[in-house]
């Protein structure tokens, strides 16, 4: 089987994020699976066959959007086969990703987080209130994703040109400014958490009260529990600070190629989501405001 070849090919050379090789791996073992329960060898696997399995997919319930990953995961799976010559046809050539629904990306309104912000500020007082500051300042201010925000170092902080060095997905690297605000908090944040730590030190910004490297469900955990206090929506992850960042940038007038540097996206297509965003709140504007709308 050529699926753990292909799983350190994108581990190694295309340097793919680990939730993008789980992914993967994910998709090819339900392809592998299917392939066992229908007795069809590997070597067997064409372009009809690609098709029984999505239609198997349809029928199991599953969206466009999840098929279209599965579709993307063996795409790029049957793509190194064939450069790696261990087969002489891509048998996903001819198969066409589903058409899926735009969904504009959910975000905050960002008067009501600036507010949640300042009230923050002036009541943290214990090393957990002081973190938690900082995890939703970074996430709003700047813009990161998840990932990069548990892989911030304390030395990765440039105070003296306030901005942080943030590495991206396959391993980029750039720099994202921080406001006087955060560089003043990250300031104490440091100091204080040089002495917390004691024994448990580690060289990662955000850590748990025990001074341990934090981990996902536990930042998922703090957004989830702020943002609750100032919108009722289903969606309150990290990532929804994000998406509120990148439309107040584009919403005060900032160029869209300078979104996309501070976003870390790799090309402009994924940076323009973003005006969708700030037209629908226009059109709500301009229906609300003028008198013949």
């Amino acid at each position: 089987m050529y699926k753990e070849r292909f799983l350190n090919f994108l581990r190694f050379e295309k340097r793919s994020s680990k939730h993008t090789v789980e992914a993967y791996a994910h998709e090819l073992a339900m392809f592998f699976d299917f392939l066992t329960k229908n007795a069809v060898g590997e070597e067997e696997v064409d372009y009809r066959v690609i098709r029984m399995y999505l239609s198997q997919l349809m029928e199991d319930g599953r969206m466009a959007s999840s098929i279209n990953r599965s579709i993307s995961a063996l795409r790029s799976f049957y793509k190194f086969l064939l450069r790696e010559s261990l087969v002489v046809q891509n048998p996903t050539v001819l198969i066409k990703a589903l058409k899926t629904p735009k969904r504009l990306p959910t975000i905050v309104e960002k008067d009501k987080m600036v507010k949640l912000l300042d009230r923050i500020d002036m009541v943290e007082s214990t090393f957990a209130e002081k973190r938690d500051f900082i995890v939703l300042e970074l996430l709003f201010g700047t813009g990161i994703r998840l990932s990069e925000l548990l892989q911030i170092k304390i030395v990765d902080i440039d105070f003296y040109n306030k901005n942080i060095l943030i590495l991206g997905k396959r391993n980029k690297e750039r720099l994202v400014p921080v406001n006087q605000t955060l560089h003043d908090k990250l300031k104490e944040y440091v100091h204080q958490l040089n002495e917390e730590k004691n024994d448990n030190k580690t060289s990662f910004l955000i850590v748990t009260n025990e001074g341990k490297q934090s981990y996902p469900k536990m930042i998922y955990r703090i957004v989830q529990r702020y943002l609750s206090e100032i919108t009722s929506q289903k969606k309150r992850s990290p990532h929804v600070l994000r998406h509120t960042f990148a439309t107040a940038l584009l919403d005060n007038g900032a160029d869209l190629n300078a979104i996309k540097e501070l976003l870390g996206h790799a090309g402009l297509a994924a940076t323009q989501v973003y005006t969708h965003n700030s037209v629908e709140r226009l059109k709500s504007v301009y229906k609300q405001a003028h008198p013949k709308a």
